[in-house]
């Protein structure tokens, strides 16, 4: 099978490139059209935006594509503009313009998976974290982000999260290196926010959350973070990730294989429920 559009099987993207990225030039249709709408019918930026809850300056951000805005307010322009769904039709398409150029792939098989596997060793897997530690990480990137960029991007990994409350519920399953549960990005407050939110996660009937310690002598994850990602039709793929680029193989051996070397992972590490009860003392120390 070939690999999805933007990604090479065994190779990496190439970034985000704003002259010819596909997804910028749909936001700016988007805007376009919605300030189209708007004006044809009459309702002025600020009446606008308290209609939506949102700001005349906001308004012009998302009508200029400078913004991203979220499917319910996709949503809710369609209904207030009378647009008869022509927002709507546009609301996944624009929705995929949220991530970063060379996620996008990964956040449609994302939406898909029956079941995914995570396996991280610096930060909390993104569809673990808060908006704080999202927000934290991202304030960290070099070369730095500009304000918009990053509220774009924790607006979209919060919106990755609904995989927890789709249904039928896919099974998820995260190992995390112990060190990053022990790293105080952003602080005392985030890092406990952080754990907490672990601990009501990994409650969920469908999710599975690990910890691999230190005090492990054997460790079959030294190549690194990974993910795998299975689709309905069993179709399985291996999603990598490293300084801005990404891998995603579609070779259907080294596929297995990753999920064959992900079970020896989760065999080394602690159970979920020993990692609860760590968590829960992590927090005692705080």
């Amino acid at each position: 099978m070939a690999p999805p559009e933007g990604l090479r099987e065994g190779g990496e993207d190439d970034g985000p490139r704003p002259a010819d990225d596909p997804g910028q030039g749909v936001v700016l249709a988007f805007g376009r059209m919605l300030k189209l709408l708007r004006v044809r019918a009459g309702v002025p930026r600020d009446e606008f935006g308290a209609q939506l809850g949102y700001s005349a300056s906001s308004i012009a951000s998302f009508e200029q594509g400078r913004r991203i805005p979220p499917p319910r307010v996709i949503e809710r322009a369609d209904r207030l503009l009378d647009a008869g769904g022509v927002l709507e039709a546009l609301k996944e398409d624009v929705g995929r313009a949220q991530y970063p150029a060379f996620f996008r792939d990964m956040a449609r098989l994302e939406a898909e998976a029956t079941q995914l596997l995570a396996y991280d060793t610096h930060v909390v897997n993104g569809l673990l974290q808060t908006e704080e530690y999202m927000r934290a990480l991202l304030t960290m990137r070099r070369p730095l982000l500009d304000e918009e960029t990053i509220e774009q991007r924790v607006s979209a990994r919060l919106a990755r999260q609904e995989i927890f409350s789709r249904w039928p519920a896919p099974l998820l399953s995260f190992v995390l290196e112990e060190p990053v549960l022990r790293r105080r990005l952003g602080g005392r407050e985030v890092q406990q926010g952080m754990l907490e939110q672990l601990l009501l996660i990994g409650h969920k009937r469908n999710v599975e959350i690990q910890i691999m310690p230190l005090d492990r002598e054997e460790s079959a994850g030294m190549d690194g973070p990974f993910t795998v990602i299975t689709k309905k039709d069993g179709e399985q793929f291996v999603y990598m990730e490293v300084q801005g680029r990404s891998t995603l193989v579609t070779d259907k051996e080294e596929a297995t294989l990753a999920a064959a070397r992900y079970g020896i992972i989760r065999s080394q590490a602690l159970s979920p429920r020993e990692t609860l009860g760590f968590i829960e003392k992590l927090l005692g120390e705080l």
